[in-house]
């Protein structure tokens, strides 16, 4: 994933017209966007150390220099965060991940959360953990240990392009979401061997990969066409777990009163597994929903 950098300002480049900074466009441009020269005058720097920013070539950067360059480039406060975090990332340490482990609190959280789907994200999106109405919306139980992972089963699982009706937006979020997780931790060999593997099997990601949007999922609205209940339409909120940056619990919470959370009432009483799972001691179990 070495580059970005690089990739990540060209494609901001890209997006920002001469006439939107107030710049007059001249000659015949060969690719959309700014010119480097551009970004480096509006920022006050040289081009020469721009140049040599953009090519991973430069010194460190301070951050008066990195503002300037998110403010001509419009970044909002997750690209800007991200062009720090890429610009100046922290030593190479490419030794292997630690397993990811779930504290017993968390499991017993999401086992209270009875009206309500839930599940814990790890690195690189891994599902972690979920309770009963989690599981019942997507069906973690039914899935390989090896396939709980939300960008597989985004880009490599033929039905979620039913399951999703929005599919090409959740796609997107998905792929922002991912690479704002390979800035954090670019010597990540799982999370490389992933990126690969998506990039071989689906076009889609390769294209959305290249495009290096990077997005938080904090919260939204996420649209489910599920098998047995039908259209559902969830809110959810995303929260970072105390002592642990690296996991986030994802809370889908149906309107009162809605038709969405009357199927949600429904599935509550037909689902079969009532405690909170995670992937080890659910690797061959298919106890869960069978739609």
């Amino acid at each position: 994933m070495d580059g970005d950098l690089g990739d990540f300002l060209r494609s901001r480049r890209a997006r920002i017209q001469p006439g939107d900074v107030g710049l007059n466009s001249y000659g015949r441009r060969r690719v959309p966007g700014l010119r480097r020269e551009e970004v480096a005058q509006l920022a006050g720097v040289s081009v020469d150390y721009y140049i040599r920013l953009e090519q991973g070539r430069g010194p460190s950067v301070s951050d008066a220099v990195l503002d300037a360059i998110a403010r001509v480039l419009r970044l909002d406060g997750t690209e800007h965060t991200y062009l720090r975090t890429v610009a100046r990332p922290g030593p190479r340490t490419a030794t292997p991940a630690a397993r990811q482990r779930v504290r017993p609190g968390l499991r017993l959280l999401l086992d209270t959360l009875d009206r309500a789907p839930a599940f814990l994200l790890g690195r690189r999106m891994d599902v972690l953990a979920w309770n009963a109405l989690g599981n019942a919306v997507v069906g973690f139980s039914r899935m390989p240990a090896a396939a709980r992972n939300m960008p597989r089963q985004t880009f490599l699982e033929p039905a979620a392009r039913e399951l999703y009706p929005d599919w090409p937006a959740v796609a997107a979020e998905t792929v922002a979401y991912l690479r704002l997780d390979a800035g954090l931790h670019p010597d990540d060999r799982q999370l490389a061997t992933l990126v690969g593997e998506l990039s071989m099997k689906s076009e889609d990601f390769r294209r959305l990969w290249a495009d290096h949007q990077v997005k938080a999922k904090t919260y939204g609205v996420k649209r489910i066409d599920h098998p047995v209940v039908g259209a559902l339409t969830l809110p959810y909120e995303t929260l970072g777990v105390p002592g642990d940056p690296d996991q986030s619990l994802v809370v889908y919470t149906p309107e009162p009163g809605s038709e969405t959370a009357e199927r949600i009432a429904l599935l509550a009483s037909w689902a079969a597994a009532p405690q909170a799972h995670d992937g080890e001691e659910n690797a061959g179990d298919a106890s869960g929903l069978r739609a």
